[in-house]
């Protein structure tokens, strides 16, 4: 099996068996967006304690690539100081994907990425 075919094969197990797919019961932050081209919707959900995220959550709806994307990122983000999170950027989703993507495709790709990072920079204080 080629490894372009396992990461395609890992962005469908995603897509289908999301990780951290609902709501947390009292999140630090949660911030919302949508693609109007598209109608993705993604909701992220993060606990913080000391600058450091301790749990997270998504929901919403769209396309396989999109909550695929959301599924891996919030994996990869329990335990990731917020100011990593900061610094994330198009080539870290392309990484994390492993596939090339066309341009309609990156813009659903690069939701959550979009969602998480305005969450992030909208946390004023770090919860105790």
């Amino acid at each position: 099996m080629s490894t372009d075919a396992l990461y395609r094969e890992a962005i469908l197990d995603h897509y289908k068996h999301p990780r951290y797919k609902g709501h947390l019961e009292t999140p630090d932050f949660q911030y919302h967006d949508h693609n109007p081209f598209c109608g993705d919707e993604i909701t992220i959900e993060l606990k913080v304690k000391d600058g450091i995220v301790v749990d997270a959550a998504f929901d919403g709806h769209g396309c396989a690539i999109s909550q695929a994307t959301a599924s891996m990122l919030m994996e990869e983000i329990i335990g990731m100081p917020v100011e990593e999170i900061k610094k994330m950027d198009k080539e870290y989703i392309l990484e994390l994907l492993g596939i090339e993507l066309g341009p309609v495709r990156l813009k659903c790709a690069l939701l959550p990425l979009k969602v998480l990072k305005a969450g992030a920079y909208g946390l004023e204080e770090w919860p105790e």
